[in-house]
């Protein structure tokens, strides 16, 4: 079996870095050095620099596929793993393959070269990493629907960046270095932007540090290292849910802060069973504050807290550790032992320990706090002292008749059964006291002499002192077990009542509502109430009564809970804190979402408005250039100029004229689509009788257009003005872009109850990750000329169609090309009217039917019934 290959990858943050430059670099210096190396494909993107790299190198041909009737070619990997170099060169590591080949991505495909054991040189950019897809589309505004999943990439042996400074990158891109000059200045100005540029590039290391970071855990879990590497400051800080936890993830903060570079971690250890008292909104809240700081929060279960928070921290690699000093008293500290802190100091090995001081910290004059230990209700425990009076003298005249010197470890073992049976009723305090009062009959009636408290023999004295002792033990274990039991219901309910609150807020709706309502079904109140802080009643569940006096709980600085009905247990107020800190989240996502809202209609207008303004400075200038250099020479050269220069003259000043009144007509008409105020008048329009101005308007010739519409093809719900102008437009890019002896085709039909007009050309296509970006205003894919207008054409069109209630998406064409398809509703009435009128005039009708259909459901384009129309 061949030993696998390694594999090398370049990483790149944009375009245009150097990255198959430096691979192809690599390649000639590692044939130079004698190692067999061959170029299995390469992407030169028409670069004269990388394409002359290609010499000296073998190259391996590619292999043709056939798709829709184009040609496409790609890396031929039957052909590589054959030939069986040491290394292959494969550029574009995230390229999808065209349909038909062996895999569909060509990570694949290098993934079956390196299993041939052959190296491997790839290259990709951080755009196409899976998991940065969508952080990309934020910076840039543009998806990327090429991607590769993280683990490929992190699975290579060797990760290189390939950096290049924004500013250079940018330098190179205004040389024509990496794109043709017709699309240099697009490119500027949208994707290889200052802003973008710098934050790709950040993207890029920051990716890079945590793989190295990953590689790093890996090798030290590998080789058993427990021991910690300060390759970076990692500093954990631990909270316990009390108050002093702000204060130690401040403190913890500006610890990793002066590093530089540090890693805030935040961890709680939660006890096993789960009966540890912690503030849970105290923690929600901290947890958020981590959030804030940059950190992120971990929570671990263990019964020894310092030793599960010192394996934390080993594990971590942490190379502090921050923890609080003890709330306990110094009573309660000498009593129990040395405390966490302590514990964690002698633990914790070569990792530095900070012990924060903070306001909760216990004083020296602090005494310490008793609360009621008993997890049995009131009634059980009466239950309890009953039975130990009832049952223990009924079991006394039960011994009395089998008293001998010898009965006495039967009696015992009875009036221990008594202790535990009353220790399963009530609780500790009965059981004691049915354990005190059993050994007291035990030795004034059945430990000689008898009926009185002396005891003669030391072994009973020793036997009786054991019952007692043993009895106070089983009565604890047996409180105990009752105590967690509760607490284990208690903190199940918790909990079912907190997914209940988080889904029923995930499933959409009115958040407030959903938890008011939940809150009031939690607690069994009879009404509860949220007021905002300016006193208005945002949402009410259940009756209130009258006269009642609510309990009001804050809800942060937004306003406050009202509760009605019986007052909250202790446990009962710990659960709805952390029922306020979700509605006070939820109020928070509310206010950031109705902002985000009043913010985005503001954003659009502002890139709209800053697109414009890049036109006024070149495109609206140059007609008005044009046509006041062709006035300025009629008046002052008119007299000397023949009449054909100044008819040519007046030509150039209209149409330049012309041409400025049509750019400043479609910038208003777009700045009322983008403003949403588009005036649109529905009425039925019969494509038919449309298509003829259509045609006037662009001066079409016979032959230019192929025209394919059926005669009964009904009518349409639309605004006849707006859509003749997006007819027209569309019909303009498609003249403009079709090749010379193929003329663009117009063809409609009737599909699920709307009309498809379709306008196709056979012109270069554009790609399928660009098909959304030739709808937005100031596009011009390929930016090949100045005649072309600012790109406003197809987003006024997608405009007027959406304005219409239809809708307009590109598709290819067979054979090569576009399809733009305009589909608008069927007038319903005007169909019925056509109807009823062919049955008054007593001809069959049988409705306006579907043209015939391929396996896609799109209508088939073939030849009509009718006559085929040519204009």
């Amino acid at each position: 079996m061949a030993v696998r290959g390694r594999l090398r990858v370049l990483l790149g943050a944009a375009p245009g870095v150097g990255k198959t430059y430096m691979m192809l670099e690599e390649g000639h210096r590692l044939h130079d050095l004698g190692k067999d190396v061959v170029v299995a494909v390469v992407e030169t993107h028409e670069r004269e620099a990388t394409a002359a790299l290609l010499n000296g190198l073998e190259l391996i041909p590619r292999r043709t596929v056939e798709h829709r009737g184009i040609t496409l070619t790609e890396m031929d990997l039957d052909a590589v793993i054959a030939r069986k170099p040491a290394l292959a060169l494969v550029d574009e590591l995230a390229h999808t393959n065209a349909p038909g080949s062996a895999n569909a991505k060509r990570w694949q495909d290098v993934e079956q070269i390196l299993a041939a054991g052959i190296d491997v040189i790839s290259t990709v950019n951080v755009q196409h990493i899976e998991s940065l897809n969508d952080v990309v589309e934020q910076i840039t505004g543009v998806p990327q629907r090429e991607t590769i999943p993280d683990s490929i990439v992190r699975s290579a042996d060797q990760i290189e960046v390939v950096d290049l400074t924004p500013q250079s990158l940018r330098d190179r891109l205004a040389e024509g270095q990496v794109y043709p000059a017709a699309r240099i200045d697009a490119a500027l100005s949208n994707y290889f932007r200052l802003g973008n540029l710098t934050a790709l590039r950040e993207l890029t290391l920051v990716w890079l540090a945590d793989e190295v970071d990953q590689a790093l855990q890996r090798y030290r879990a590998e080789h058993g290292i427990q021991e910690k590497w300060e390759a970076r400051e990692r500093v954990v800080v631990a909270l316990t849910g009390g108050p002093e936890g702000e204060t130690l993830l401040r403190r913890g903060a500006r610890v990793a802060a002066r590093s530089g570079s540090g890693e805030l971690l935040a961890v709680h250890v939660a006890s096993q069973d789960g009966l540890r008292e912690t503030d849970p909104a105290a923690l929600a809240a901290q947890r958020k504050l981590v959030e804030e700081l940059g950190g992120t929060y971990h929570q671990v279960v263990g019964t020894d807290t310092p030793e599960a928070l010192v394996a934390f921290a080993k594990a971590s690699n942490a190379t502090q550790l921050v923890i609080g000093v003890s709330r306990r008293n110094r009573l309660t500290a000498f009593l129990t032992g040395s405390g966490v802190g302590a514990t964690v100091i002698r633990e914790s090995g070569d990792i530095d320990v900070h012990i924060v001081s903070h306001a909760a910290a216990a004083g020296g004059r602090n005494l310490p706090k008793f609360r009621r230990t008993g997890a049995l209700s009131i009634r059980r425990r009466v239950y309890g002292f009953a039975l130990a009076l009832i049952a223990g003298p009924l079991l006394t005249l039960a011994l009395l008749p089998i008293r001998s010197p010898d009965s006495l470890t039967a009696e015992t073992l009875s009036y221990q059964l008594l202790v535990v049976v009353v220790a399963l009723v009530g609780g500790i305090w009965p059981a004691l006291f049915a354990a005190v009062l059993s050994g007291l009959t035990l030795d004034f009636v059945f430990v000689s002499p008898y009926n009185t408290l002396t005891i003669g023999l030391p072994t009973h004295l020793l036997a009786l002192a054991l019952y007692i002792v043993i009895a106070a033990l089983v009565s604890v274990v047996v409180d105990q077990s009752a105590r967690r039991t509760r607490s284990a219901a208690r903190a199940s309910a918790e909990s079912e009542l907190l997914v209940t609150i988080a889904g029923s807020v995930i499933r959409g709706g009115d958040a407030v509502q959903s938890l008011v309502s939940r809150t009031r079904e939690a607690f069994g109140l009879k009404a509860v109430r949220f007021i905002a802080d300016d006193g208005a009643v945002m949402t009410v569940d259940g009756d209130i009564p009258a006269d009642a006096v609510p309990t009001r709980v804050p809800v942060g600085e937004r306003g406050s809970l009202e509760l009605f009905g019986d007052d909250l247990q202790a446990g009962d107020r710990r659960l709805l804190s952390v029922i306020v800190t979700q509605l006070d989240a939820a109020l928070e996502h509310a206010d950031l979402s109705n902002a985000a809202q009043e913010i985005g209609p503001l954003e659009a207008t502002d890139r709209v408005r800053t697109a414009l303004l890049a036109a006024v400075g070149h495109d609206l200038r140059r007609p008005l250039a044009a046509a006041t250099a062709a006035v300025t020479s009629l008046r002052t050269a008119g007299s000397r100029l023949s009449s054909r220069d100044k008819v040519e003259l007046l030509d150039t000043a209209e149409v330049s004229l012309r041409n400025l009144a049509d750019l400043l007509t479609n910038l208003l008409d777009v700045s009322r689509v983008q403003a949403g105020v588009l005036a649109v008048s529905l009425q039925p329009v019969d494509l038919e009788d449309l298509l003829p101005p259509v045609l006037d308007e662009l001066s079409i010739r016979p032959g230019e257009v192929t025209i394919d519409v059926p005669e009964d093809l009904p009518p349409v719900t639309a605004d006849p003005v707006l859509l003749r102008r997006a007819i027209v437009n569309l019909l303009s890019n498609a003249l403009r872009y079709s090749p010379v002896g193929q003329p663009p085709r117009l063809s409609a039909s009737t599909f699920g109850g709307q009309v498809e007009v379709r306008v196709a050309d056979h012109g270069p296509g554009v790609p399928d990750d660009r098909k959304e970006e030739i709808f937005h205003p100031f596009q011009r894919m390929g930016d090949t000329d100045n005649n072309a207008g600012i790109g406003l054409g197809l987003a006024l069109t997608k405009g007027f169609v959406e304005g219409m209630g239809g809708t307009l998406v590109a598709d290819d064409t067979p054979a090569g090309g576009l399809t733009m398809v305009l589909a608008l509703p069927v007038d319903q009435e005007s169909v019925a009217r056509r109807a009823q009128s062919r049955a008054d005039a007593g001809l069959a009708d049988d409705g306006p039917a579907d043209d015939d259909a391929d396996d896609d459901g799109r209508a088939d384009g073939g030849p009509a019934s009718e006559p085929v129309k040519g204009a």
